[in-house]
């Protein structure tokens, strides 16, 4: 992988040693010029009227998508964040008291979150899985709570944000499929980072956004909906004139394809922003791009192992380019504040944003490191020296 390219393609490195992108990475000039040219035709010819000037751009759009997930356009639906994502597909579950979702101790927290609503709205019940002893999910456990709970959902984060773990959800997606059980994936952290192909997956859903792994804009993200979700009629709790259309005084009539998971209003230069993004790192090659994250990381953890005081938190038989340390003596808030002052960008975690993993690991929380394939060498050194002079403090 060609870094010295990576690097003149992303203007931020600049200016900032970036290792926040579990948080938003920095885009590249192909996203950046996709996002001007949309707002520019904008400017000069209306929003309404460049939407319409655009459509073989937008099409695209979903083909790049499409290419990146490993499914086709109309298995595409475009939103706003990985939340909104998330939770359409959640709202489209006729849930009803006494039914079990089954997830994981490492669901992102806006998802755990929604799942506790749900048990508080409609008596749903959540289970969780338990760890296995080198960390994620124990994959037996979880066939057994399928087969002996008989979940309407499982749910699994693939990599948690507060974490390096990587779950294998090509395997639970293999037990889900075999009872029959739909299948939600949030692929968050994971697009971008790492191949993604939801068929080997055997999802219905996975969520996503492009302003991480992926280095697309903020306020952009999307969705895949499988062919069983759309045969068997499920559709968001709350759709609007974009994903079905009214046809009669009391009758509307859902789209055929996952457009019914979408909302009219887009903000359509983001939307090209992540197909741009799509299109790079589709020709970098996702393979490269994993690799090169990890090792990085990797490093980065091996190196963070010979500070003073400090105790790298990733656990798991498979790690990502998330890396998460506590600092003893040290806030993870104040260690990111030090360090955006010597221009380097991390992100810090505290326990309410990840309640379960934090109390076993007896952590108040985190700071999160996650380099990206533009990082190099002297990024790593930058961050561990500076670290070096605020613990010496």
């Amino acid at each position: 992988m060609d870094v010295k390219t990576l690097r003149a393609d992303t203007p931020g490195v600049a200016h900032r040693v970036h290792l926040n992108n579990a948080g938003a990475s920095l885009m590249p000039t192909p996203v950046l010029d996709a996002i001007r040219g949309h707002l520019e035709l904008e400017a000069t010819m209306g929003g309404y009227e460049a939407e319409a000037e655009t459509a073989p751009l937008r099409a695209r759009a979903y083909e790049s998508l499409a290419t990146l997930l490993g499914t086709t356009p109309d298995r595409v639906a475009m939103t706003e964040h990985a939340t909104a994502s998330f939770v359409a597909a959640l709202s489209s579950i006729p849930f009803v008291r006494g039914d079990v979702i089954l997830t994981t101790r490492h669901d992102y927290v806006s998802n755990q979150i929604q799942y506790l609503s749900l048990a508080h709205r409609f008596g749903v019940e959540i289970v969780r899985a338990p760890d296995a002893p080198e960390g994620g999910v124990d994959l037996q456990a979880m066939e057994e709570a399928i087969h002996r709970r008989r979940p309407k959902l499982v749910a699994v984060t693939q990599i948690p944000t507060n974490s390096g773990l990587v779950q294998d959800v090509a395997s639970i997606g293999t037990m889900c499929r075999a009872r029959d059980v739909l299948y939600l994936v949030d692929g968050c952290q994971s697009v971008g980072q790492m191949p993604i192909d939801v068929e080997a997956m055997g999802c219905d859903f996975l969520s996503a956004t492009s302003r991480k792994f992926l280095r697309g804009p903020r306020g952009s993200g999307f969705l895949y909906v499988s062919d069983r979700v759309l045969d068997a009629g499920l559709e968001p709790l709350f759709p609007d004139m974009r994903g079905a259309d009214w046809i009669d005084d009391d009758l509307y009539q859902p789209a055929p394809d996952a457009r019914r998971f979408e909302t009219w209003e887009f903000a359509w230069a983001l939307v090209l922003g992540t197909a741009a993004a799509a299109r790079y790192a589709d020709a970098l090659g996702i393979e490269a791009i994993r690799d090169r994250v990890r090792g990085l990381a990797s490093e980065l953890r091996e190196r963070l192992s010979a500070l003073p005081g400090c105790r790298v938190l990733d656990r798991g038989p498979e790690l990502s380019a998330i890396v998460t340390a506590s600092f003893e003596g040290h806030v993870p808030a104040d260690l990111v504040a030090a360090l955006r002052q010597r221009g380097i960008n991390t992100s810090a975690q505290t326990r309410v944003d990840a309640v379960l993993d934090y109390d076993e690991k007896g952590v108040d929380g985190a700071l999160r490191m996650s380099p990206h394939c533009f990082n190099d060498d002297s990024d790593l050194d930058a961050l561990v020296g500076a670290l070096e002079e605020i613990l010496g403090r």
